[in-house]
């Protein structure tokens, strides 16, 4: 279907793209990650997980209810920006395969038109021989 050139060509174009893609997705992560704050909330955590483990004097245990359900909701919320973040990057793969898809088909239909104009163009010689 493809000549050898034109598969490098391709290969090369989904290289592009798919080192694009991770590129832009790493990207918003990040970008996302400090916009939530994400660093602090887990130092945060940390820093509660710490000062319930040293101190060994406090037995109150509604501070350790506490912190369990904080926890318990900064997970649910971590799961659920992550379960979002990854809906966001299968969208936008999704994207990138049909502009791929699209620029194939456009790459298909400039192959035919070509092949199209070498027979006219033969049967136009063919018809002076």
């Amino acid at each position: 279907m493809f000549n050898n050139a034109e598969q490098e060509g391709l290969h090369r174009l989904f290289l592009q793209v798919i080192t694009s893609m991770h590129e832009n997705i790493e990207e918003q992560f990040e970008s996302i990650c400090r916009e939530t704050e994400v660093g602090t909330i887990l130092d945060i955590v940390e820093q509660f997980v710490e000062e319930q483990t040293l101190d060994t004097l406090s037995t109150d245990k509604t501070n350790i209810d506490v912190v369990e359900q904080e926890l318990s909701r900064a997970k649910k919320d971590e799961i659920q920006y992550l379960t979002s973040m990854l809906d966001t990057a299968m969208e936008h793969n999704r994207l990138i395969k049909a502009r791929i898809e699209s620029l194939k088909e456009r790459q298909d239909l400039s192959t035919i038109e070509d092949t199209v104009g070498k027979l006219r163009s033969w049967n136009c010689n063919y018809g002076q021989i």
